[in-house]
């Protein structure tokens, strides 16, 4: 597990390399530090300014995908993933990348046919195993056809994951640019929402609760109460409300708690309090990014 004060250490670190060196290759590793902090502005900007330097440096490209998959620029993420595979040759980074990639772009058979291969060579690993079952799993009332390319109608690009146009940036795959196409929305259940999350990266448990602090649904696997956290952060998220409120701040959105060992993400649903519970390791960027989506298309 990485704790933030080993990422400011790798930062200062790689910082000075590339003070002291402005063309050295240090600088994928110091965006990737940023990244994995959550500064992805900062990282997209570092990673952008190496990759003038030193364009066919495959590790850098990877590192450029995924900071651009963590700030919902799916095509963009593609098209450098891509670029690192003919630069590197295939990797199964790579292309469990990809295979992410296409799950957040609706392209639900491309990531099965990829994480099915992976799966084949690597039966134990247990994010392959949630993602393919990620996979699986949203393409709501869709049958998976293992030789179909189509995307399902049902599987619309969220809204704030469409191609947004970033200064400097114009590389970008045709091929990528003819799978953006959006499809028609679909309203998720509280099930359906907790399912997508559980299957992130560095979540254990999601809960969706009343405002009486009562479960609606739950994705559980640790070895905490369910009930007693959302009756806990019920109250916490009616008491921070109250006194943001009283103290002139604005509405309550999200809050954070954090242990020694975890994570609670809280936010609100339509009405609902949706709580997140995951390791310390784990993106806030893309999670924080992931729940909104879902929350835009949480039925009513």
């Amino acid at each position: 597990m990485v704790d933030r004060s080993e990422l400011d250490e790798r930062i200062a670190k790689c910082r000075k390399i590339l003070d002291e060196n402005p063309s050295s290759q240090i600088f994928a590793a110091l965006a990737e530090a940023h990244r994995k902090k959550g500064e992805l502005d900062i990282a997209f900007r570092i990673c952008q300014s190496g990759l003038k330097i030193h364009p066919d440096y495959g590790s850098a490209h990877m590192v450029m995908a995924k900071i651009n998959m963590d700030k919902g620029l799916y095509d963009w993420a593609e098209s450098e993933a891509v670029k690192a595979i003919e630069l590197d040759g295939t990797t199964r980074a790579a292309e469990l990348l990809l295979a992410e990639i296409y799950i957040y772009k609706g392209e639900f058979n491309k990531a099965c046919r990829l994480l099915e291969k992976l799966h084949e060579g690597d039966r134990d690993n247990e994010h392959i195993k949630k993602l393919l079952d990620i996979a699986h799993k949203i393409p709501l009332g869709v049958v998976h056809n293992k030789e179909a390319d189509s995307r399902p109608v049902d599987a619309e690009p969220p809204t704030f994951l469409q191609k947004k146009k970033v200064p400097g940036v114009e590389k970008v795959e045709q091929s990528a640019e003819a799978v953006s196409t959006p499809a028609p929305a679909v309203d998720l259940s509280e099930k359906q929402m907790l399912r997508a999350l559980i299957g992130t990266p560095g979540v254990d448990g999601a809960l969706m609760v009343k405002p009486d602090g009562l479960v609606i649904e739950s994705e559980w696997n640790i070895d905490g109460d369910s009930d007693l956290v959302a009756a806990m952060t019920a109250e916490a998220a009616r008491f921070c409300t109250k006194q943001m409120r009283d103290g002139g701040f604005g509405n309550l959105n999200s809050m954070m708690v954090e242990t020694a060992d975890s994570l609670t993400y809280l936010a609100g649903a339509r009405g609902r309090l949706l709580t997140v519970v995951c390791s310390n390791s784990v993106n806030l960027g893309s999670l924080k990014m992931k729940m909104s989506n879902l929350v835009e298309r949480l039925a009513g």
